[in-house]
């Protein structure tokens, strides 16, 4: 098992960078590049007792499969432009991130014997929300992608899972990247 679990944190850490880096760069590989890599993050994380980051990967398919739709199948026709969040979806954007982070880490706690449920399942809803404003192209998913990796490297460091820390880390640079890249392209909306 350790060299298979080796093998599968090098190939989650590839197609990790790959994939961020194909977001950045709106291209639509990111969606089946993404697609392998929360495959493999899934079963590592289960393994790793981080339940959260395991449930995240589960709704990371969802979303990347509609991400991949959306982006091929956009409303007007037209490439779905890189726009802001509205004013008035900002607070219920914050209340559904702290709801679900305090549901997900109380059943956690309660229920399993999860690894740091509810610093896992805080970074989880930030994810979750940062990655539905992907597949809406809003830029401020790249601002919650901060957050988030920041939040990883440290429970990577914890649970003794270098690559994955490295790779948050690489995420948290490119997230930078990517925020002053889709800044250049944002398109005021009301």
């Amino acid at each position: 098992m350790p060299d298979l679990y080796i093998l599968l944190e090098i190939a989650g850490f590839i197609t990790g960078i790959a994939g961020v880096i194909l977001t950045l760069k709106q291209n639509i590989w990111c969606f089946p590049v993404g697609l392998t890599n929360v495959t493999i993050s899934l079963f590592l994380f289960y393994f790793e007792h981080l339940y959260a980051d395991a449930l995240q990967q589960l709704f990371y398919i969802l979303l990347l499969v509609y991400g991949w739709y959306a982006w091929l199948h956009p409303t007007n026709k037209a490439e779905i432009p890189v726009t802001l969040l509205k004013r008035k979806d900002l607070p219920l954007l914050i209340i559904a991130i702290f709801a679900c982070a305090l549901t997900l880490g109380s059943s956690l706690y309660r229920f399993t014997n999860a690894s740091l449920p509810f610093m896992d399942a805080t970074a989880t809803s930030f994810a979750f929300a940062a990655q539905y404003l992907v597949a809406r192209k809003k830029i401020e998913n790249w601002l919650l992608w901060i957050l988030v990796n920041v939040a990883y490297i440290a429970i990577y460091l914890n649970k003794e899972m270098p690559l994955y820390a490295v790779l948050a880390a690489v995420y948290l640079a490119l997230a930078v990247a990517g925020y002053r890249s889709w800044k250049k392209q944002i398109i005021p909306v009301g």
